[in-house]
């Protein structure tokens, strides 16, 4: 039997909110009302508000399925169109293909065949422009050109290559090359010419063909030798100053004459002029570079500043002069002996105490010796015959010389004892 709504004329549905309200709500079915029935009185309004939303839930359910029935439909009858639209499409496409490149029968295999084909227009193209035996092909052209300009005593390149010929261009350089060469072989020739001139100075103002350094360097190493110090040739190292390579010797003292200290005499070798201020400014740097006690600066003869000869002390530090010509070791000798002893001394405080007029007077007496040496030397030029007690003399003298050091380092010795 089927349920039936009936609506009092008084009946009210509104909705409040989410609330749906229903006023004198009455459905006849006896079915239903059984089922009702059966169910206890204090659920009864649970039950009814339950089939309330079951029923609306249903009719919800209801209305999307026919929702997606018809979307369903809908899509098939467009899947359907678009597979035929395709389908006709393809065989379009196909003709098409078919027609423009299908082998033979094709539009772009014939035109291919008629352009690039072995009866093709590009082929008899390139024949005829590289046909050698047709004078107005490209071949044929370029060969009558590259004759005229290579082929030949007579082309154009034989004419400007040719040195022979006045008006080219090799010519004039050729021209310019041999005044060049002219003009490096006459500097060949004055170079040649200086360095021989200043290989046979070198060798008559230096012992054994050695220039100055070397000749400083072995006199040196001998009085080293016989003092227990250790000599470097220091002149191409950069020492303590930055990228600065001053100091050309540095003598180390023996440890057990320096009392343990690390003493050290920078030499300097000079075979060129130069001003007094510039001298004592080179040694400063020097004795800085090499972390020296005292500076020792031999000179030539040639550039010694004037008063130092044999030697002298200057600022603190020790002049002396060395002929290359004849080297003297005792002038040397008495040099170093005096630049050791002021580097001694300059570890002592009490160095202030030493008897300055003594050591005035001791290095006076050396210089009167020396004097005498070279003045017997001249002697022994023009005198031949009296060479042997000419000889014994300077040995006398040397001796005397080394004593009046001696007493200089007896005086500086008494001086730092004191």
């Amino acid at each position: 039997m089927e349920a039936r709504i009936v609506h009092l004329p008084t009946s009210e549905v509104h909705i409040d909110g989410d609330r749906i309200v229903v006023e004198r709500l009455v459905i006849r079915d006896g079915a239903l009302a059984a089922v009702v029935a059966e169910q206890p009185a204090e659920d009864l309004v649970a039950l009814v508000e339950r089939a309330l939303k079951i029923g609306l839930l249903a009719l919800q359910d209801a209305g999307v399925t026919v929702n997606v029935d018809v979307v369903r439909t809908e899509f098939q009858k467009l899947l359907t169109q678009s597979e035929q639209v395709n389908l006709r499409a393809a065989e379009a496409l196909d003709q098409t293909l078919r027609s423009n490149f299908a082998d033979g029968d094709g539009r772009l295999p014939r035109t291919l065949e008629r352009f690039l084909g072995d009866k093709g227009a590009l082929r008899a193209y390139v024949g005829e422009l590289f046909d050698e035996t047709k004078r107005d092909s490209a071949i044929g052209r370029m060969r009558t050109l590259l004759g005229t300009y290579f082929d030949g005593d007579a082309s154009k390149l034989a004419v400007l290559l040719d040195p022979t010929r006045q008006n080219s261009p090799m010519h004039q350089f050729r021209v310019e090359i041999s005044q060049e060469f002219d003009r490096l072989n006459d500097r060949l020739t004055a170079i040649e010419a200086a360095a021989a001139a200043r290989g046979a100075e070198r060798a008559k103002s230096s012992a054994k063909g050695a220039d100055f350094e070397d000749l400083l360097e072995a006199m040196l190493a001998d009085l080293a030798r016989g003092c227990g110090d250790l000599l470097d040739r220091t002149g191409g190292e950069a020492g303590g100053v930055l990228r600065s390579k001053k100091g050309d010797f540095v003598l180390t003292l023996n440890s057990a004459s320096a009392g343990g200290a690390d003493l050290r005499i920078v030499v300097e070798a000079k075979d060129r002029p130069m001003s007094g201020r510039a001298m004592r400014d080179e040694l400063r740097e020097a004795k800085e570079n090499r972390a020296a006690a005292v500076g020792l600066v031999v000179f030539t003869p040639a550039h010694a500043p004037a008063g130092i000869a044999p030697f002298d002390i200057r600022a603190g530090d020790v002049y002396c002069v060395v002929d290359p010509a004849a080297p003297e070791t005792a002038t040397l000798e008495a040099a170093v002996r005096l630049a050791r002893l002021l580097a001694l001394a300059s570890t002592r405080e009490q160095a202030t105490e030493m008897d300055g007029e003594a050591i005035r007077a001791a290095l006076t007496a050396v210089r009167a010796e020396l004097d005498a040496i070279k003045g017997i030397k001249a002697t022994l030029t023009s005198i031949a015959t009296s060479s042997a007690s000419v000889q014994a003399c300077l040995d006398r003298l040397r001796e005397a010389i080394l004593a009046r050091v001696a007493e200089a380092e007896t005086e500086i010795r008494h001086g730092v004892a004191g």
